[in-house]
């Protein structure tokens, strides 16, 4: 089975997500790391705001039904990737059991991977997952 590192530091995070999801749906193991230096481009406060709106969505009859999301940034990008993944198969669950997401690079893993057109200019408006998650409630 083949294995790819993949840094996140600065990278806009749709264009890598899909692309780590192909990767994951041809076999491969992902380990993604700095995952909290994520970039989504776009207005900052329209971004947070959409998270934060979907992290208080609640069913009314059974709030406990609710759907989560979590606000440690490794996890939120790991939902995520979830969604561009089809679960409902099981080649999606085991696509995303391949899927190692990390805050950081915990493990000094070498990184071997480059995802092409994912880099960020520097230039657009932006928000990183760290931001968003500290937004959400996040103080770690």
């Amino acid at each position: 089975m083949l294995m790819a590192v993949v840094d996140g530091t600065n990278m806009v995070f749709g264009r890598l997500a899909s692309q780590v999801a192909k990767k994951l749906m041809l076999g491969e193991e992902v380990h993604l790391v700095n995952a909290e230096k994520l970039v989504i481009i776009g207005k900052p406060s329209d971004i947070t705001g959409k998270y934060a709106q979907r992290k208080s969505i609640k069913h009314k009859g059974k709030p406990e039904k609710s759907p989560s999301w979590p606000r440690i940034p490794h996890l939120l990008v790991k939902r995520m990737i979830r969604g561009m993944l089809p679960r409902e198969s099981s080649r999606g669950r085991d696509a995303l059991h391949r899927l190692r997401v990390y805050k950081g690079n915990p493990k000094n893993m070498n990184v071997d991977t480059k995802i092409e057109n994912a880099g960020f200019d520097g230039i657009s408006k932006h928000v990183t997952i760290d931001e968003i998650c500290r937004s959400l409630g996040y103080s770690g």
